[in-house]
């Protein structure tokens, strides 16, 4: 996965971020002002940048404007027209205003990654490969026949691996918010995906909430 630099100088929101990007498989480092970027990228390389704009010592349009060739993403409270226009125009790859959701900002980060080609082509779990970009999932070496809707929500339990989803958010995710179904849906495609992939112990039940994919230890 990704190698994401997170600079916030809010620490309850800074931890809040580097947990759930690092609970899908990504490798978060913090920073807390615009300064300690610099001393960072001395340090590593990075294939992302999550940025807040109101910072210490040097604030996030000064930062960007130093920062070439790496994938920017503004997370701030600040919303306006003329603030996002101006980020945007800067360079960044997307602004995201606070509050905000954390599957928001998962996927947003999928996005800027996958155009910028930092995303990983498979996902391997014990004896299932997942072909991101052919849409392919073997058991064992051998092709699975999967429809179209399981495919998609196996994809979304993959981007979302180790974190508890609900059944409304797996329908928003992977039928899109104008599908019309009930929650049963979902538990009859999961029944289907447990059983063809071995899967009985790895898509987890959480207690009236919904599913978790339990990944920790893919390879």
């Amino acid at each position: 996965m990704a190698n994401i630099l997170i600079v916030e100088d809010e620490k309850p929101i800074n931890n809040l971020i580097r947990k759930n990007l690092e609970a899908v498989g990504h490798s978060c480092t913090s920073a807390f002002d615009g300064e300690a970027v610099f001393n960072e990228l001395e340090k590593q390389q990075f294939d992302l940048i999550l940025l807040d704009i109101m910072l210490p010592k040097m604030d996030g349009f000064e930062v960007l404007a130093h920062i070439e060739g790496m994938p920017v993403i503004y997370l701030t409270a600040r919303d306006s027209v003329d603030d996002r226009v101006r980020g945007l125009k800067l360079g960044a790859d997307d602004y995201i205003t606070k509050p905000f959701h954390v599957i928001e900002l998962q996927a947003r980060v999928e996005a800027v990654l996958r155009r910028a080609q930092k995303t990983d082509k498979t996902f391997v779990l014990r004896d299932v490969e997942v072909d991101l970009h052919g849409r392919l999932v073997y058991f064992k070496g051998a092709l699975v026949d999967f429809t179209p809707q399981e495919y998609a929500l196996v994809e979304t339990f993959i981007k979302n691996r180790n974190i508890a989803l609900s059944r409304d958010k797996l329908l928003e995710i992977a039928w899109g918010y104008e599908f019309g179904g009930d929650t049963r849906t979902v538990d009859a495609h999961i029944s289907r995906i447990r059983k063809k992939l071995h899967w009985e112990d790895t898509i987890k039940t959480v207690y009236k909430l919904g599913y978790r994919l339990e990944a920790r230890h893919e390879a």
